[in-house]
């Protein structure tokens, strides 16, 4: 029985041990599974969240690129700079935080026996910095955070709590604060090298440049549309760190060095700029009107050498407008409304902006009139004062109540005439008129690199009618943007060529180099060498005998006049004008051509395009011509101009407008009227006033009741 009794307890115990060799192997087998698996299968992933726990990834910004004007000058800059930054789950890992949460429990934990080894191990000076992790809880951190960067503190708080891997706390902070934050040695709080875009002239042609966003990408103007080249490639820096987040004093470090973007030379000329800025703000507070808007442009390279609007903005400061007036109102706009004046502010008339552009556009229609043969510098036309052609149509010429009479080409064009431009727009046919309209580029966009550039509104033969050829021949029921008049007009002045207008010369780098030219671009040839000849001839008829405001002596300069009333939501609105003109000089060589718009002009002071624009783009074309060494050039009656005829300026004043201006004819003086109004409006002010001596043929500025 006892042999038996053994031999059974041999077996059970063979049995147990087979059973543990069993669930050993199995064990085994399994860990081995289990560590293939993570080796094989998870060891990249697992590679990576270890890589994430002992080190950051920090970016390094790139410096966006320089822009320049034509001459060099900067006008764009990136500046160094700190963001503040933060890794959320570094700031939660507060070693004081785990302590408060910590100290009721039973078990022991990592944060007590950290508690206590400090506690023991060293002294109560040293003790606070022996423990190699933040002793603030993410609470404290961010009340120091929001004291330091004068933040809000739940706002502070609320990002450096986030589930989010990385966040920018605060951009381009001063160095005093940079250091404050240093000397605070936050866990999981990061300064940062950073770069600042700076425009230094403030409001300085913030339609051309436009501005960036807090991320350094191009929003508006030449910093949107050139931004993949102003943009560099960033940088990144890899550290070491603790199980805190804190940088490991003798740790792996790997920097990749990042690449600034390339620097941007604009056409534009500073110096020009400066006087369209200053002429801009000038008309626009003498007429106390809406806005200004100035071009300039080389007629010979399409190179925009100016682009000015009143009022505007500082791209520094993009949401915040200068004029004090705007400002106020702003103040108590509701946020979508206010984000609507935004965007209207950052709007750039001379791109963005179609308009009728009234009597500037007779040239394009006379232009096209020579080409076609449908005219030439023999034709004559009769004005009765109404276009009689279209039946069924009250159409007048503006100057109705003492009508024009008989007129050659140039004098129509001098005289504005609406009944001889009508019928030269029928003498050119719907279809050539079309043809042209395209081939002037009024159907298209120019081409100018800025962004949201309208296309002009024209209608199509099948959908014209005679009554639409005679008022676009004169510059109505045609809507187009400032650039594709201002490029038309440069064509005409040219010699025929249709350019494309240049903003960007070139792109350079750091050093200086030259990465790539944007060469001239002749899009089309739109008219022959000897009709550009006759305009020029025209355009300077136009502005000494026409527009006698734009006369410059020793400047040759050339132009046409335009007072149109505006359209809004399809209709046009009483008392409510642009007044413009368009020029170019010196008319044997032209170097400058330049657009004035004014928009909604004070009638009470003046409207009329003559009158209001004229004056400004003579001035400015004179300005453009001395600073380049351009010499006057005096005709022998320019030179004798103090013998010319003196005569005194009569009493117009209570006159009604065609009592006025025969006054002024037997006087051997004009009016600058050149627009349609009643023929019982009154006089109510005139300058020069009566009795003042001045040169025959001299202008009167009639302002009417």
């Amino acid at each position: 029985m006892r042999k038996r009794a053994k031999s059974t307890t041999n077996l059970q115990n063979k049995r147990r041990m087979l059973f543990f060799l069993v669930c050993f192997f199995l064990v085994t087998i399994a860990l081995v599974v289990r560590l293939g698996y993570i080796q094989l299968i998870k060891g990249e992933e697992y590679r990576k969240q270890a890589m994430e726990n002992w080190s950051r990834d920090i970016t390094i910004s790139a410096k966006r690129g320089t822009i320049y004007d034509a001459k060099g000058k900067k006008l764009a800059v990136s500046v160094n700079s700190s963001t503040v930054t933060c890794f959320p789950a570094d700031v939660k890992k507060s070693v004081k935080s785990a302590i408060d949460n910590n100290d009721n429990e039973e078990d022991s934990s990592l944060t007590k026996i950290l508690k206590k080894l400090n506690k023991t191990m060293f002294t109560e000076e040293t003790a606070a910095d022996s423990i190699p992790v933040n002793t603030k809880t993410p609470e404290e951190t961010a009340q120091i955070l929001s004291e330091i960067l004068e933040m809000d503190y739940e706002e502070v708080l609320k990002k450096i709590t986030s589930d989010f891997n990385y966040v920018v706390l605060k951009k381009w902070i001063n160095d005093e604060q940079a250091q404050k934050i240093r000397e605070q040695e936050l866990s999981g709080i990061n300064i940062i090298e950073d770069n600042k875009r700076v425009y230094p002239y403030g409001n300085f042609a913030p339609y051309v440049l436009g501005f960036t966003n807090i991320d350094q990408n191009g929003l508006y103007g030449v910093e949107a549309t050139y931004n993949d080249y102003l943009t560099g490639i960033p940088g990144r820096t890899v550290v070491n760190t603790d199980a805190y987040g804190r940088e490991l004093p003798f740790g792996y470090n790997e920097y990749y060095e990042s690449q600034d973007g390339l620097g941007v030379v604009l056409a534009i000329d500073e110096v020009i700029q400066h006087y369209a800025e200053s002429a801009a703000q000038k008309v626009m507070t003498d007429y106390n009107a809406k806005r200004a808007t100035i071009l300039v442009m080389d007629p010979n390279t399409g190179d925009v050498l100016a682009m000015a609007s009143k009022p505007d903005y500082d791209p520094n400061d993009p949401k915040m407008p200068i004029d004090e007036n705007i400002r106020a109102e702003w103040e108590t706009l509701p946020d979508k409304e206010l984000q609507n004046a935004w965007f209207d502010m950052w709007r750039n008339p001379a791109v963005n902006d179609i308009y009728e552009p009234g009597s500037t556009f007779k040239l394009i229609t006379t232009a096209t009139a020579l080409e076609e043969n449908a005219a030439s510098l023999n034709s004559t036309y009769f004005c009765d004062g109404f276009v009689r052609q279209i039946k069924g149509e009250n159409i007048r010429c503006w100057r109705y109540y003492r009508p024009h009479g008989q007129q050659t080409l140039s004098e129509a064009i001098q005289n504005s005439c609406n009944d001889a431009l009508a019928q030269i727009g029928l003498d050119i046919g719907k279809e050539a008129f079309y043809k042209y309209l395209k081939a002037f580029g009024f159907e298209e966009q120019s081409g100018i690199m800025l962004n949201g550039e309208a296309l002009g509104l024209v209608k199509e033969p099948e959908n014209m009618k005679d009554v639409d050829v005679v008022t676009q021949a004169f510059g109505q029921g045609i809507a187009i943007t400032p650039i594709q008049l201002i490029t038309a007009v440069s064509a005409i002045s040219n010699g025929g060529n249709l350019m494309e207008p240049r903003i960007v010369k070139q792109l350079i780098d750091e050093d200086g180099n030259i990465i790539r030219n944007f060469d001239t671009v002749i899009r089309r040839k739109v008219i022959s060498n000897e009709t550009s000849k006759i305009m020029l001839q025209i355009m300077k008829d136009s502005a000494e005998a026409g527009t006698k405001q734009a006369y410059r002596a020793g400047y040759r300069i050339g132009g046409k006049s335009g007072t149109a009333q505006k359209v809004i939501d399809g209709r046009y609105i009483d008392g409510k004008f642009i007044s413009s003109f368009i020029g170019v000089a010196p008319v044997d060589n032209p170097r400058a051509v330049v657009m004035v718009m004014v928009d909604e002009p004070d009638k009470n002071i003046g409207y009329y395009g003559s009158i209001v624009a004229g004056p400004v783009a003579a001035d400015l074309l004179e300005n453009i011509l001395k600073y380049y060494d351009v010499e006057p050039v005096y005709t022998e009656e320019e030179l004798g101009h103090v013998e010319q005829q003196m005569v005194t300026v009569p009493n117009l004043l209570g006159l009604t407008i065609a009592e006025a201006t025969d006054m002024l004819i037997k006087t051997g003086l004009e009016s600058n009227i050149t627009i349609e109004v009643d023929a019982e409006k009154v006089v109510k002010s005139q300058f020069p006033k009566a009795g003042e001596e001045v040169v025959r043929k001299s202008m009167v500025t009639l302002v009417l009741n």
